[in-house]
């Protein structure tokens, strides 16, 4: 169980009002009234390419609502499928966006939101968190930017366990990991406060213990909404506090190397968190306390790998030759972090990575 903070308070704790409904059906049963809520009578429905029937199925419920579904997102979120979205919703002349689907579809949506104006409502199918956030992402040339920016937080969060029943358990592993990084990284962010903490917590807590059971049974739809709110909190997390080097990590990896989102996160975070534990204590002990163990990064590389989930960098089509140049892009970049980053020790972690050596706590 979580404890109140004992040692000094000095936190300043700074969250937008969000939405949220969560309930089984309520894709089709409360996105229609959260877009009538709005005032909206022209939305846009975006999504994945893989999503289409979810995303089809929320356009049916809004009925004349709705003026189109675009199935344009693309992972990383790269500038021209950006502009063709906004182009789409421009012709349209749609008057909000309704993105349904993972992190790449909800991140499309949000494109459109910075780029229009045009509120958005987010209907997630996997656990990124992304829908919990003001944060957008784009890719050119080989690079990923992000930012902040209020015009692309959700008006509304609509959460539907039953949205996620179909999706695959590799898909489900890896995108829950991926929910355990955002409340990871906020444990340690300069950013954090009391209430952070008990979210990041228990959303540990509940993602871990869920996703066992989903890989068990992915038709549990229990075990379903568990992961779901565990998501909710991890990425609640993510948009309350400021990432640091691993989520930089992740985003060299995916916008320059065009490695997997999910898939990435769940190779790197235990070396990450192995590498900043010297420098972060409090944060480790928390999360050991809600994995149930004394040594959170094996504990978590040990949870993804006996679920199937991949291993290693280069599973996921890295090359030895890109190591250097991903550790010196990384390090040339300044963001907070507890532990200071430097190129040798970015280097160090992703060699690690790269090769899945067990993930070893040593001295900063």
């Amino acid at each position: 169980m979580t404890t109140p903070p004992s040692g000094p308070l000095d936190f300043t704790y700074e969250t937008r009002p969000a939405r949220v409904v969560f309930r089984p059906g309520a894709s089709v049963t409360a996105t229609p009234g959260e877009v009538a809520r709005l005032a909206l009578h022209r939305v846009l429905v975006v999504c994945g390419g893989r999503g289409t029937e979810a995303a089809q199925a929320v356009a049916d419920a809004l009925g004349d609502s709705c003026v189109g579904v675009h199935a344009g997102a693309r992972m990383h979120v790269p500038v021209e499928a950006a502009e063709e979205a906004v182009e789409v919703a421009r012709a349209a002349g749609a008057d909000g966006c309704v993105a349904v689907g993972g992190g790449s579809a909800i991140g499309l949506g949000k494109a459109v939101a910075l780029r229009t104006g045009l509120p958005l409502i987010a209907v997630p199918s996997t656990y990124s968190g992304s829908e919990m956030t003001s944060v957008w992402g784009l890719t050119a040339r080989g690079v990923k930017r992000t930012g902040r920016d209020s015009s692309v937080q959700p008006r509304c969060v609509v959460y539907d366990p039953d949205l996620t029943l179909g999706l695959p358990v590799p898909l489900s592993v890896t995108s829950g990991v991926n929910a355990l990084a955002h409340a990871a990284e906020a444990l340690y962010a300069p950013d954090a406060s009391p209430l952070v903490s008990l979210m990041a917590e228990e959303g540990v807590r509940a993602m871990a213990g869920a996703l066992p059971d989903v890989a068990a049974d992915p038709g549990d739809p229990l075990a379903r909404a568990r992961a779901l709110y565990g998501a909710w909190l991890c990425g609640s997390c993510l948009g309350a506090t400021t990432m640091g080097l691993h989520h930089k990590l992740c985003h060299v990896l995916g916008g320059t190397f065009g490695l997997p989102h999910a898939e990435t996160h769940t190779v790197v975070l235990p070396y990450t968190l192995a590498h900043n534990a010297p420098a972060a204590p409090e944060a480790m002990a928390v999360l050991a306390r809600a994995l149930d163990t004394a040594d959170a990064p094996r504990a978590l590389q040990e949870l993804a790998g006996s679920l199937g989930a991949p291993r290693t960098l280069a599973e996921l089509g890295l090359k030895e030759a890109d190591l250097a140049p991903a550790a010196a892009q990384v390090a040339a970049e300044s963001y907070p972090n507890p532990r200071e980053v430097t190129a040798n020790g970015v280097l160090g972690l992703l060699t690690a990575a790269y090769e899945g050596w067990e993930p070893r706590v040593e001295n900063a």
